[in-house]
């Protein structure tokens, strides 16, 4: 089947080959110039965190997410990404933009403000979310900062690829048909992302004050686990048990909205203890094990554009699958915004190679082996005899890593020749090095880069932070850049204002109707 799959694509790409789509939402916390973080609101200059497309916040009204449009190319992507950092570095003041997924000096969650959005009723439902968010898990573990990577194939793809197989549904049905069988494949693969791009093998004390921890310690106030690839992915980052009971299926679509809509409605024990109200005020969207759809964490979702006021769930079960989130990125600290161009180039190849690979359901056997597998390598990614099982065997994390590079060997020379380009064979020549040599590796950069300067994770990232600013303060903006970035904040702040005066609906009738839907 996947010898077949993949002649099907050497077909396609010989009549056409469409490209990806894609696109980047990058987190990163606003500090000041000691490394805690940031106490005052979000910047009036970078418009309306509500209403803006590409400069929002998202947990803590400290942690900006930026936002690119859908490119068609990672040069496109890339310079969308940097002109969104350089108007936001140009208009922080005296603050910096955090470059690490785990967060600075923080103390405690009082320290962490959650993000306001204004009085609209759509700005107070965001609030509410967030309020459960910090009564169920706390603050701090949301102050940590990641990538998303959003991937999808554009629809002349998808209809040849329809026709090539021969297959009989709608186009919106085989869409999500296949996104779902490219998940498959990610859950079984994501384990090499960790190793790759994991960046995040030290914390700031401040981060574990009062909390158990097997960390050891790298200085006063910096703790460290020496194999670990991402702190962020693992127990301390993104984690509860809660979640862990979901078992969220991911081999169709019907099964995904309906395990995740179940998770919405089923009452969670310690959530209603908690309660719904604290003086006077709604501090939960609900007491069930999900406030909300978005607040599953998981390495990968199937998307769909929501229209206002709608579920994500009720948009993919009308819709169909639209693209892939890949969420389980740290950022990169070694690049100014976050993400280079051959981490978007092994990605777009990683992800295609996941759709065209056999890809069968996953039993519960397997869904405990492929998150043991990710856990492993999360926490012990560098450790030289690591094994990961596949197929029921045991393997060398290194021979595994090796199959799947040699899998992506032909398809990175077919791009690569439909292109006339090498930016695939590049891009996986970037990443096979760091399977062939560890100390390559972003985790292994991060505490080698620590030594050398002799420093702590906080003095560290400040030098990071400091050194970015300054580069994009330099590179600047062109005047058009620069007046079409301040006219879209000037426009988003206008669209929330005109929201909070049209919007006559009492909010807590507004919340018990959403919380019926």
């Amino acid at each position: 089947m996947a010898e077949l799959r993949l002649q099907r694509f050497q077909e396609l790409i010989a009549e056409q080959w469409p490209g990806f789509l894609k696109g980047v939402e990058r987190e990163g916390l606003r500090v000041d110039r000691n490394g805690f973080i940031a106490q005052t609101p979000h910047p009036v200059a970078l418009g309306s965190a509500l209403t803006h497309p590409r400069i929002t916040t998202d947990y803590s009204e400290a942690l900006l997410e930026l936002i690119t449009p859908v490119c068609d190319s990672t040069e496109s992507l890339l310079h969308s990404l940097r002109q969104i950092h350089s108007y936001v570095q140009l208009n922080l003041g005296d603050e910096l933009f955090w470059p690490n997924s785990m967060p600075c000096r923080i103390d405690g969650d009082a320290s962490i403000p959650i993000a306001e959005y204004g009085t609209s009723n759509v700005g107070r439902l965001k609030y509410v979310y967030r309020q459960g968010l910090a009564v169920r898990y706390g603050r701090v573990m949301q102050s940590i900062a990641g990538t998303h990577y959003n991937f999808s194939l554009p629809d002349a793809f998808w209809k040849q690829w329809q026709r090539l197989a021969a297959d009989g549904q709608t186009l919106q049905d085989f869409k999500s048909e296949q996104y779902f069988w490219l998940i498959r494949n990610f859950r079984r693969r994501s384990w090499l992302l960790m190793y790759l791009f994991g960046s995040s093998p030290a914390l700031d004390a401040s981060f574990v004050a009062g909390r158990p921890h097997n960390l050891k310690r790298w200085d006063d106030q910096t703790w460290y686990s020496p194999k670990a690839t991402s702190l962020r992915m693992g127990d301390l980052g993104y984690h509860n048990n809660a979640q862990a009971s979901l078992n969220i299926c991911f081999n169709r679509l019907d099964t995904y909205i309906e395990t995740l809509e179940r998770a919405i409605h089923t009452p969670w024990p310690a959530y209603e203890a908690i309660g719904l109200w604290r003086n006077g005020e709604p501090i939960q969207i609900n007491t069930n094990v999900l406030q909300i759809e978005n607040e599953y964490y998981s390495a990968m979702r199937p998307k769909r554009t929501t229209q206002s006021g709608e579920k994500p769930s009720h948009a993919l079960r009308a819709r169909g699958v639209e693209y892939v989130e890949v969420r389980c990125l740290d950022l990169d600290p070694f690049a100014e915004v976050g993400i280079s161009a051959a981490q978007v180039d092994f990605l777009d190849l990683f992800l295609l190679d996941c759709l065209l690979s056999e890809s069968p359901a996953i039993d519960p056997r397997e869904c405990d082996v492929l998150d043991n597998n990710f856990r492993e390598v999360v926490n012990e990614g560098r450790r030289a005899d690591l094994s990961l099982e596949v197929n029921k065997e045991s393997h060398s994390l290194r021979d595994c890593g090796a199959r799947i590079f040699d899998r992506l060997v032909p398809l990175a020379e077919l791009l690569d020749r439909s292109s006339g380009r090498q930016q695939y064979t590049r891009a996986l020549a970037v990443q096979r090095a760091k399977l062939d040599d560890d100390s390559q590796t972003a985790s292994a950069r991060a505490l080698a880069a620590m030594e050398s300067q002799g420093v702590g994770y906080l003095e560290w990232s400040l030098g990071l932070a400091e050194n970015q600013q300054r580069a994009l303060r330099e590179e600047g903006l062109t005047v058009s850049e620069m007046e079409a970035e301040r006219a879209a904040a000037e426009a988003s702040l206008a669209a929330t204002r005109q929201l909070e005066a049209e919007d006559g609906a009492d909010f807590e009738a507004f919340l018990a109707h959403y919380r019926a839907q």
